[in-house]
């Protein structure tokens, strides 16, 4: 057992996530199943209403009551009484160190772990650092949080650059991109595959779903046979069940709605190319890296995508896909057409993906690397890791 390893088992670390489940969120699943530790997963909001034991942390029902006024009625961030609960919190489980995802729980909970005098790492994801509703209105929680976390994670080169815009730092904004388990994902031959393009992903405006929808509608003029297979759902699913209506494509286009990792991982192996035009959401809302890219590539197949966030640094354009500037629906066309019509292309793309997920974006690497950030922190008292 290399000291790492030993060092890692006598961490305890607690992992703060807004959600209980949500099926968007498997790069913060692999975090909690794949990180080291005695780990205690707290949940319920971007404060955390429910410690690991699926109990409330405010445990005074004239507490709770006191909470959910403040919260709900006079929408207070910094209530007084849920902080204290989440710093006893801490306390009583003897905690080395909090891993806050998302911005907004670490600008919430910073001052439960200062009280507590446990260090937090911030991990940022994609809305948080770049809805400019959302830094505007944290602002100030922001930057408090900025000057407590020893360190601050960002998932691709541009949101690393819009942290410190926003006043994080420089020297303590690591990038750590997600990683995914190429191990999970068979490689398939995209030219034995029937011309099917597939979409994974949220029906959400930085995905922009109906831009897929619109090229896929002029391929159709040349490639009549091709399907497109759209898994997910969101706020913009029945817009573009409608879309797809209006546009006389419905016939083509499959609506599969949320789909295990299995099934995704299934439905990669039986299509052609992968698709999703990411942009910049009106709101300033914008992706890290989505994991549904890497785990395509993973799967072989080529990408077609867009220049946004850290998609170039997963998809390298004319190796492993093709990116187009956003909203341009003439290139996404000419794209898709291009690879429709060059199966061996698709192959030849497919295999380079693999290759580059493989030495760049390997899950246990990557999962690596943020351990050894918690673990620095956590137990530094006991000496530090090399980073």
């Amino acid at each position: 057992m290399t000291e790492t390893d030993t060092m890692s088992t006598r961490l305890n670390l607690c992992i703060s996530k807004p959600n209980g489940i949500n099926y968007s969120e498997t790069f913060i699943d692999s975090q909690i199943n794949l990180l080291p530790g005695n780990k205690k997963v707290v949940y319920g909001g971007f404060f955390p209403l429910f410690g690991h034991q699926k109990t409330y942390l405010i445990k005074s029902r004239t507490n709770l009551i006191e909470y959910l006024i403040r919260k709900r009625i006079f929408h207070q961030k910094e209530i007084r009484v849920r902080t204290k609960a989440f710093a006893k919190y801490l306390a009583e489980n003897k905690i080395q160190v909090v891993l806050a995802e998302y911005g907004l729980t670490g600008a919430l909970i910073r001052e439960s772990c200062e009280i507590a005098h446990v260090p937090m790492v911030i991990h940022f994801h994609g809305f948080d650092a770049h809805v400019r509703s959302v830094t505007d209105e944290y602002a100030n929680l922001y930057k408090k949080a900025f000057a407590y976390a020893d360190k601050i994670i960002a998932v691709s080169k541009p949101m690393r650059q819009s942290l410190i815009e926003l006043g994080a730092p420089p020297e303590k904004v690591l990038l750590i991109p997600y990683g995914v388990d190429a191990s999970l994902f068979t490689q398939c031959r995209p030219s034995e595959n029937p011309l099917v393009f597939l979409a994974v992903a949220r029906f959400a405006e930085k995905k922009s779903p109906l831009s897929t929808l619109s090229a896929f509608a002029k391929v159709l003029e040349q490639f009549p046979q091709a399907k497109l297979k759209m898994a997910g759902i969101g706020p913009l699913w029945e817009q573009a069940k409608l879309m797809a209506k209006s546009l006389g494509i419905s016939s083509n286009v499959c609506f599969l709605g949320v789909q295990t990792p299995f099934q995704v991982a299934a439905l990669m192996r039986t299509s052609r190319v992968f698709v999703q035009h990411s942009v910049i959401a009106p709101g300033g809302d914008s992706e890290g890296t989505p994991n549904s890219i890497l785990e395509a590539a993973a799967s072989c197949l080529p990408v077609i995508s867009t220049f946004h966030a850290g998609i170039p640094e997963a998809v390298l354009d004319q190796v492993t896909g093709l990116l187009v500037k956003e909203h341009d629906i003439d290139a996404m066309v000419s794209c898709m057409c291009r690879l429709a019509a060059d199966p061996e292309l698709c192959d030849k793309m497919g295999l380079a993906a693999r290759r580059h997920i493989e030495l760049n974006y390997q899950l246990a690497i990557q999962i690596g690397k943020l351990a050894a950030v918690l673990i620095a922190v956590g137990l530094r008292d006991l000496g530090t890791l090399d980073k």
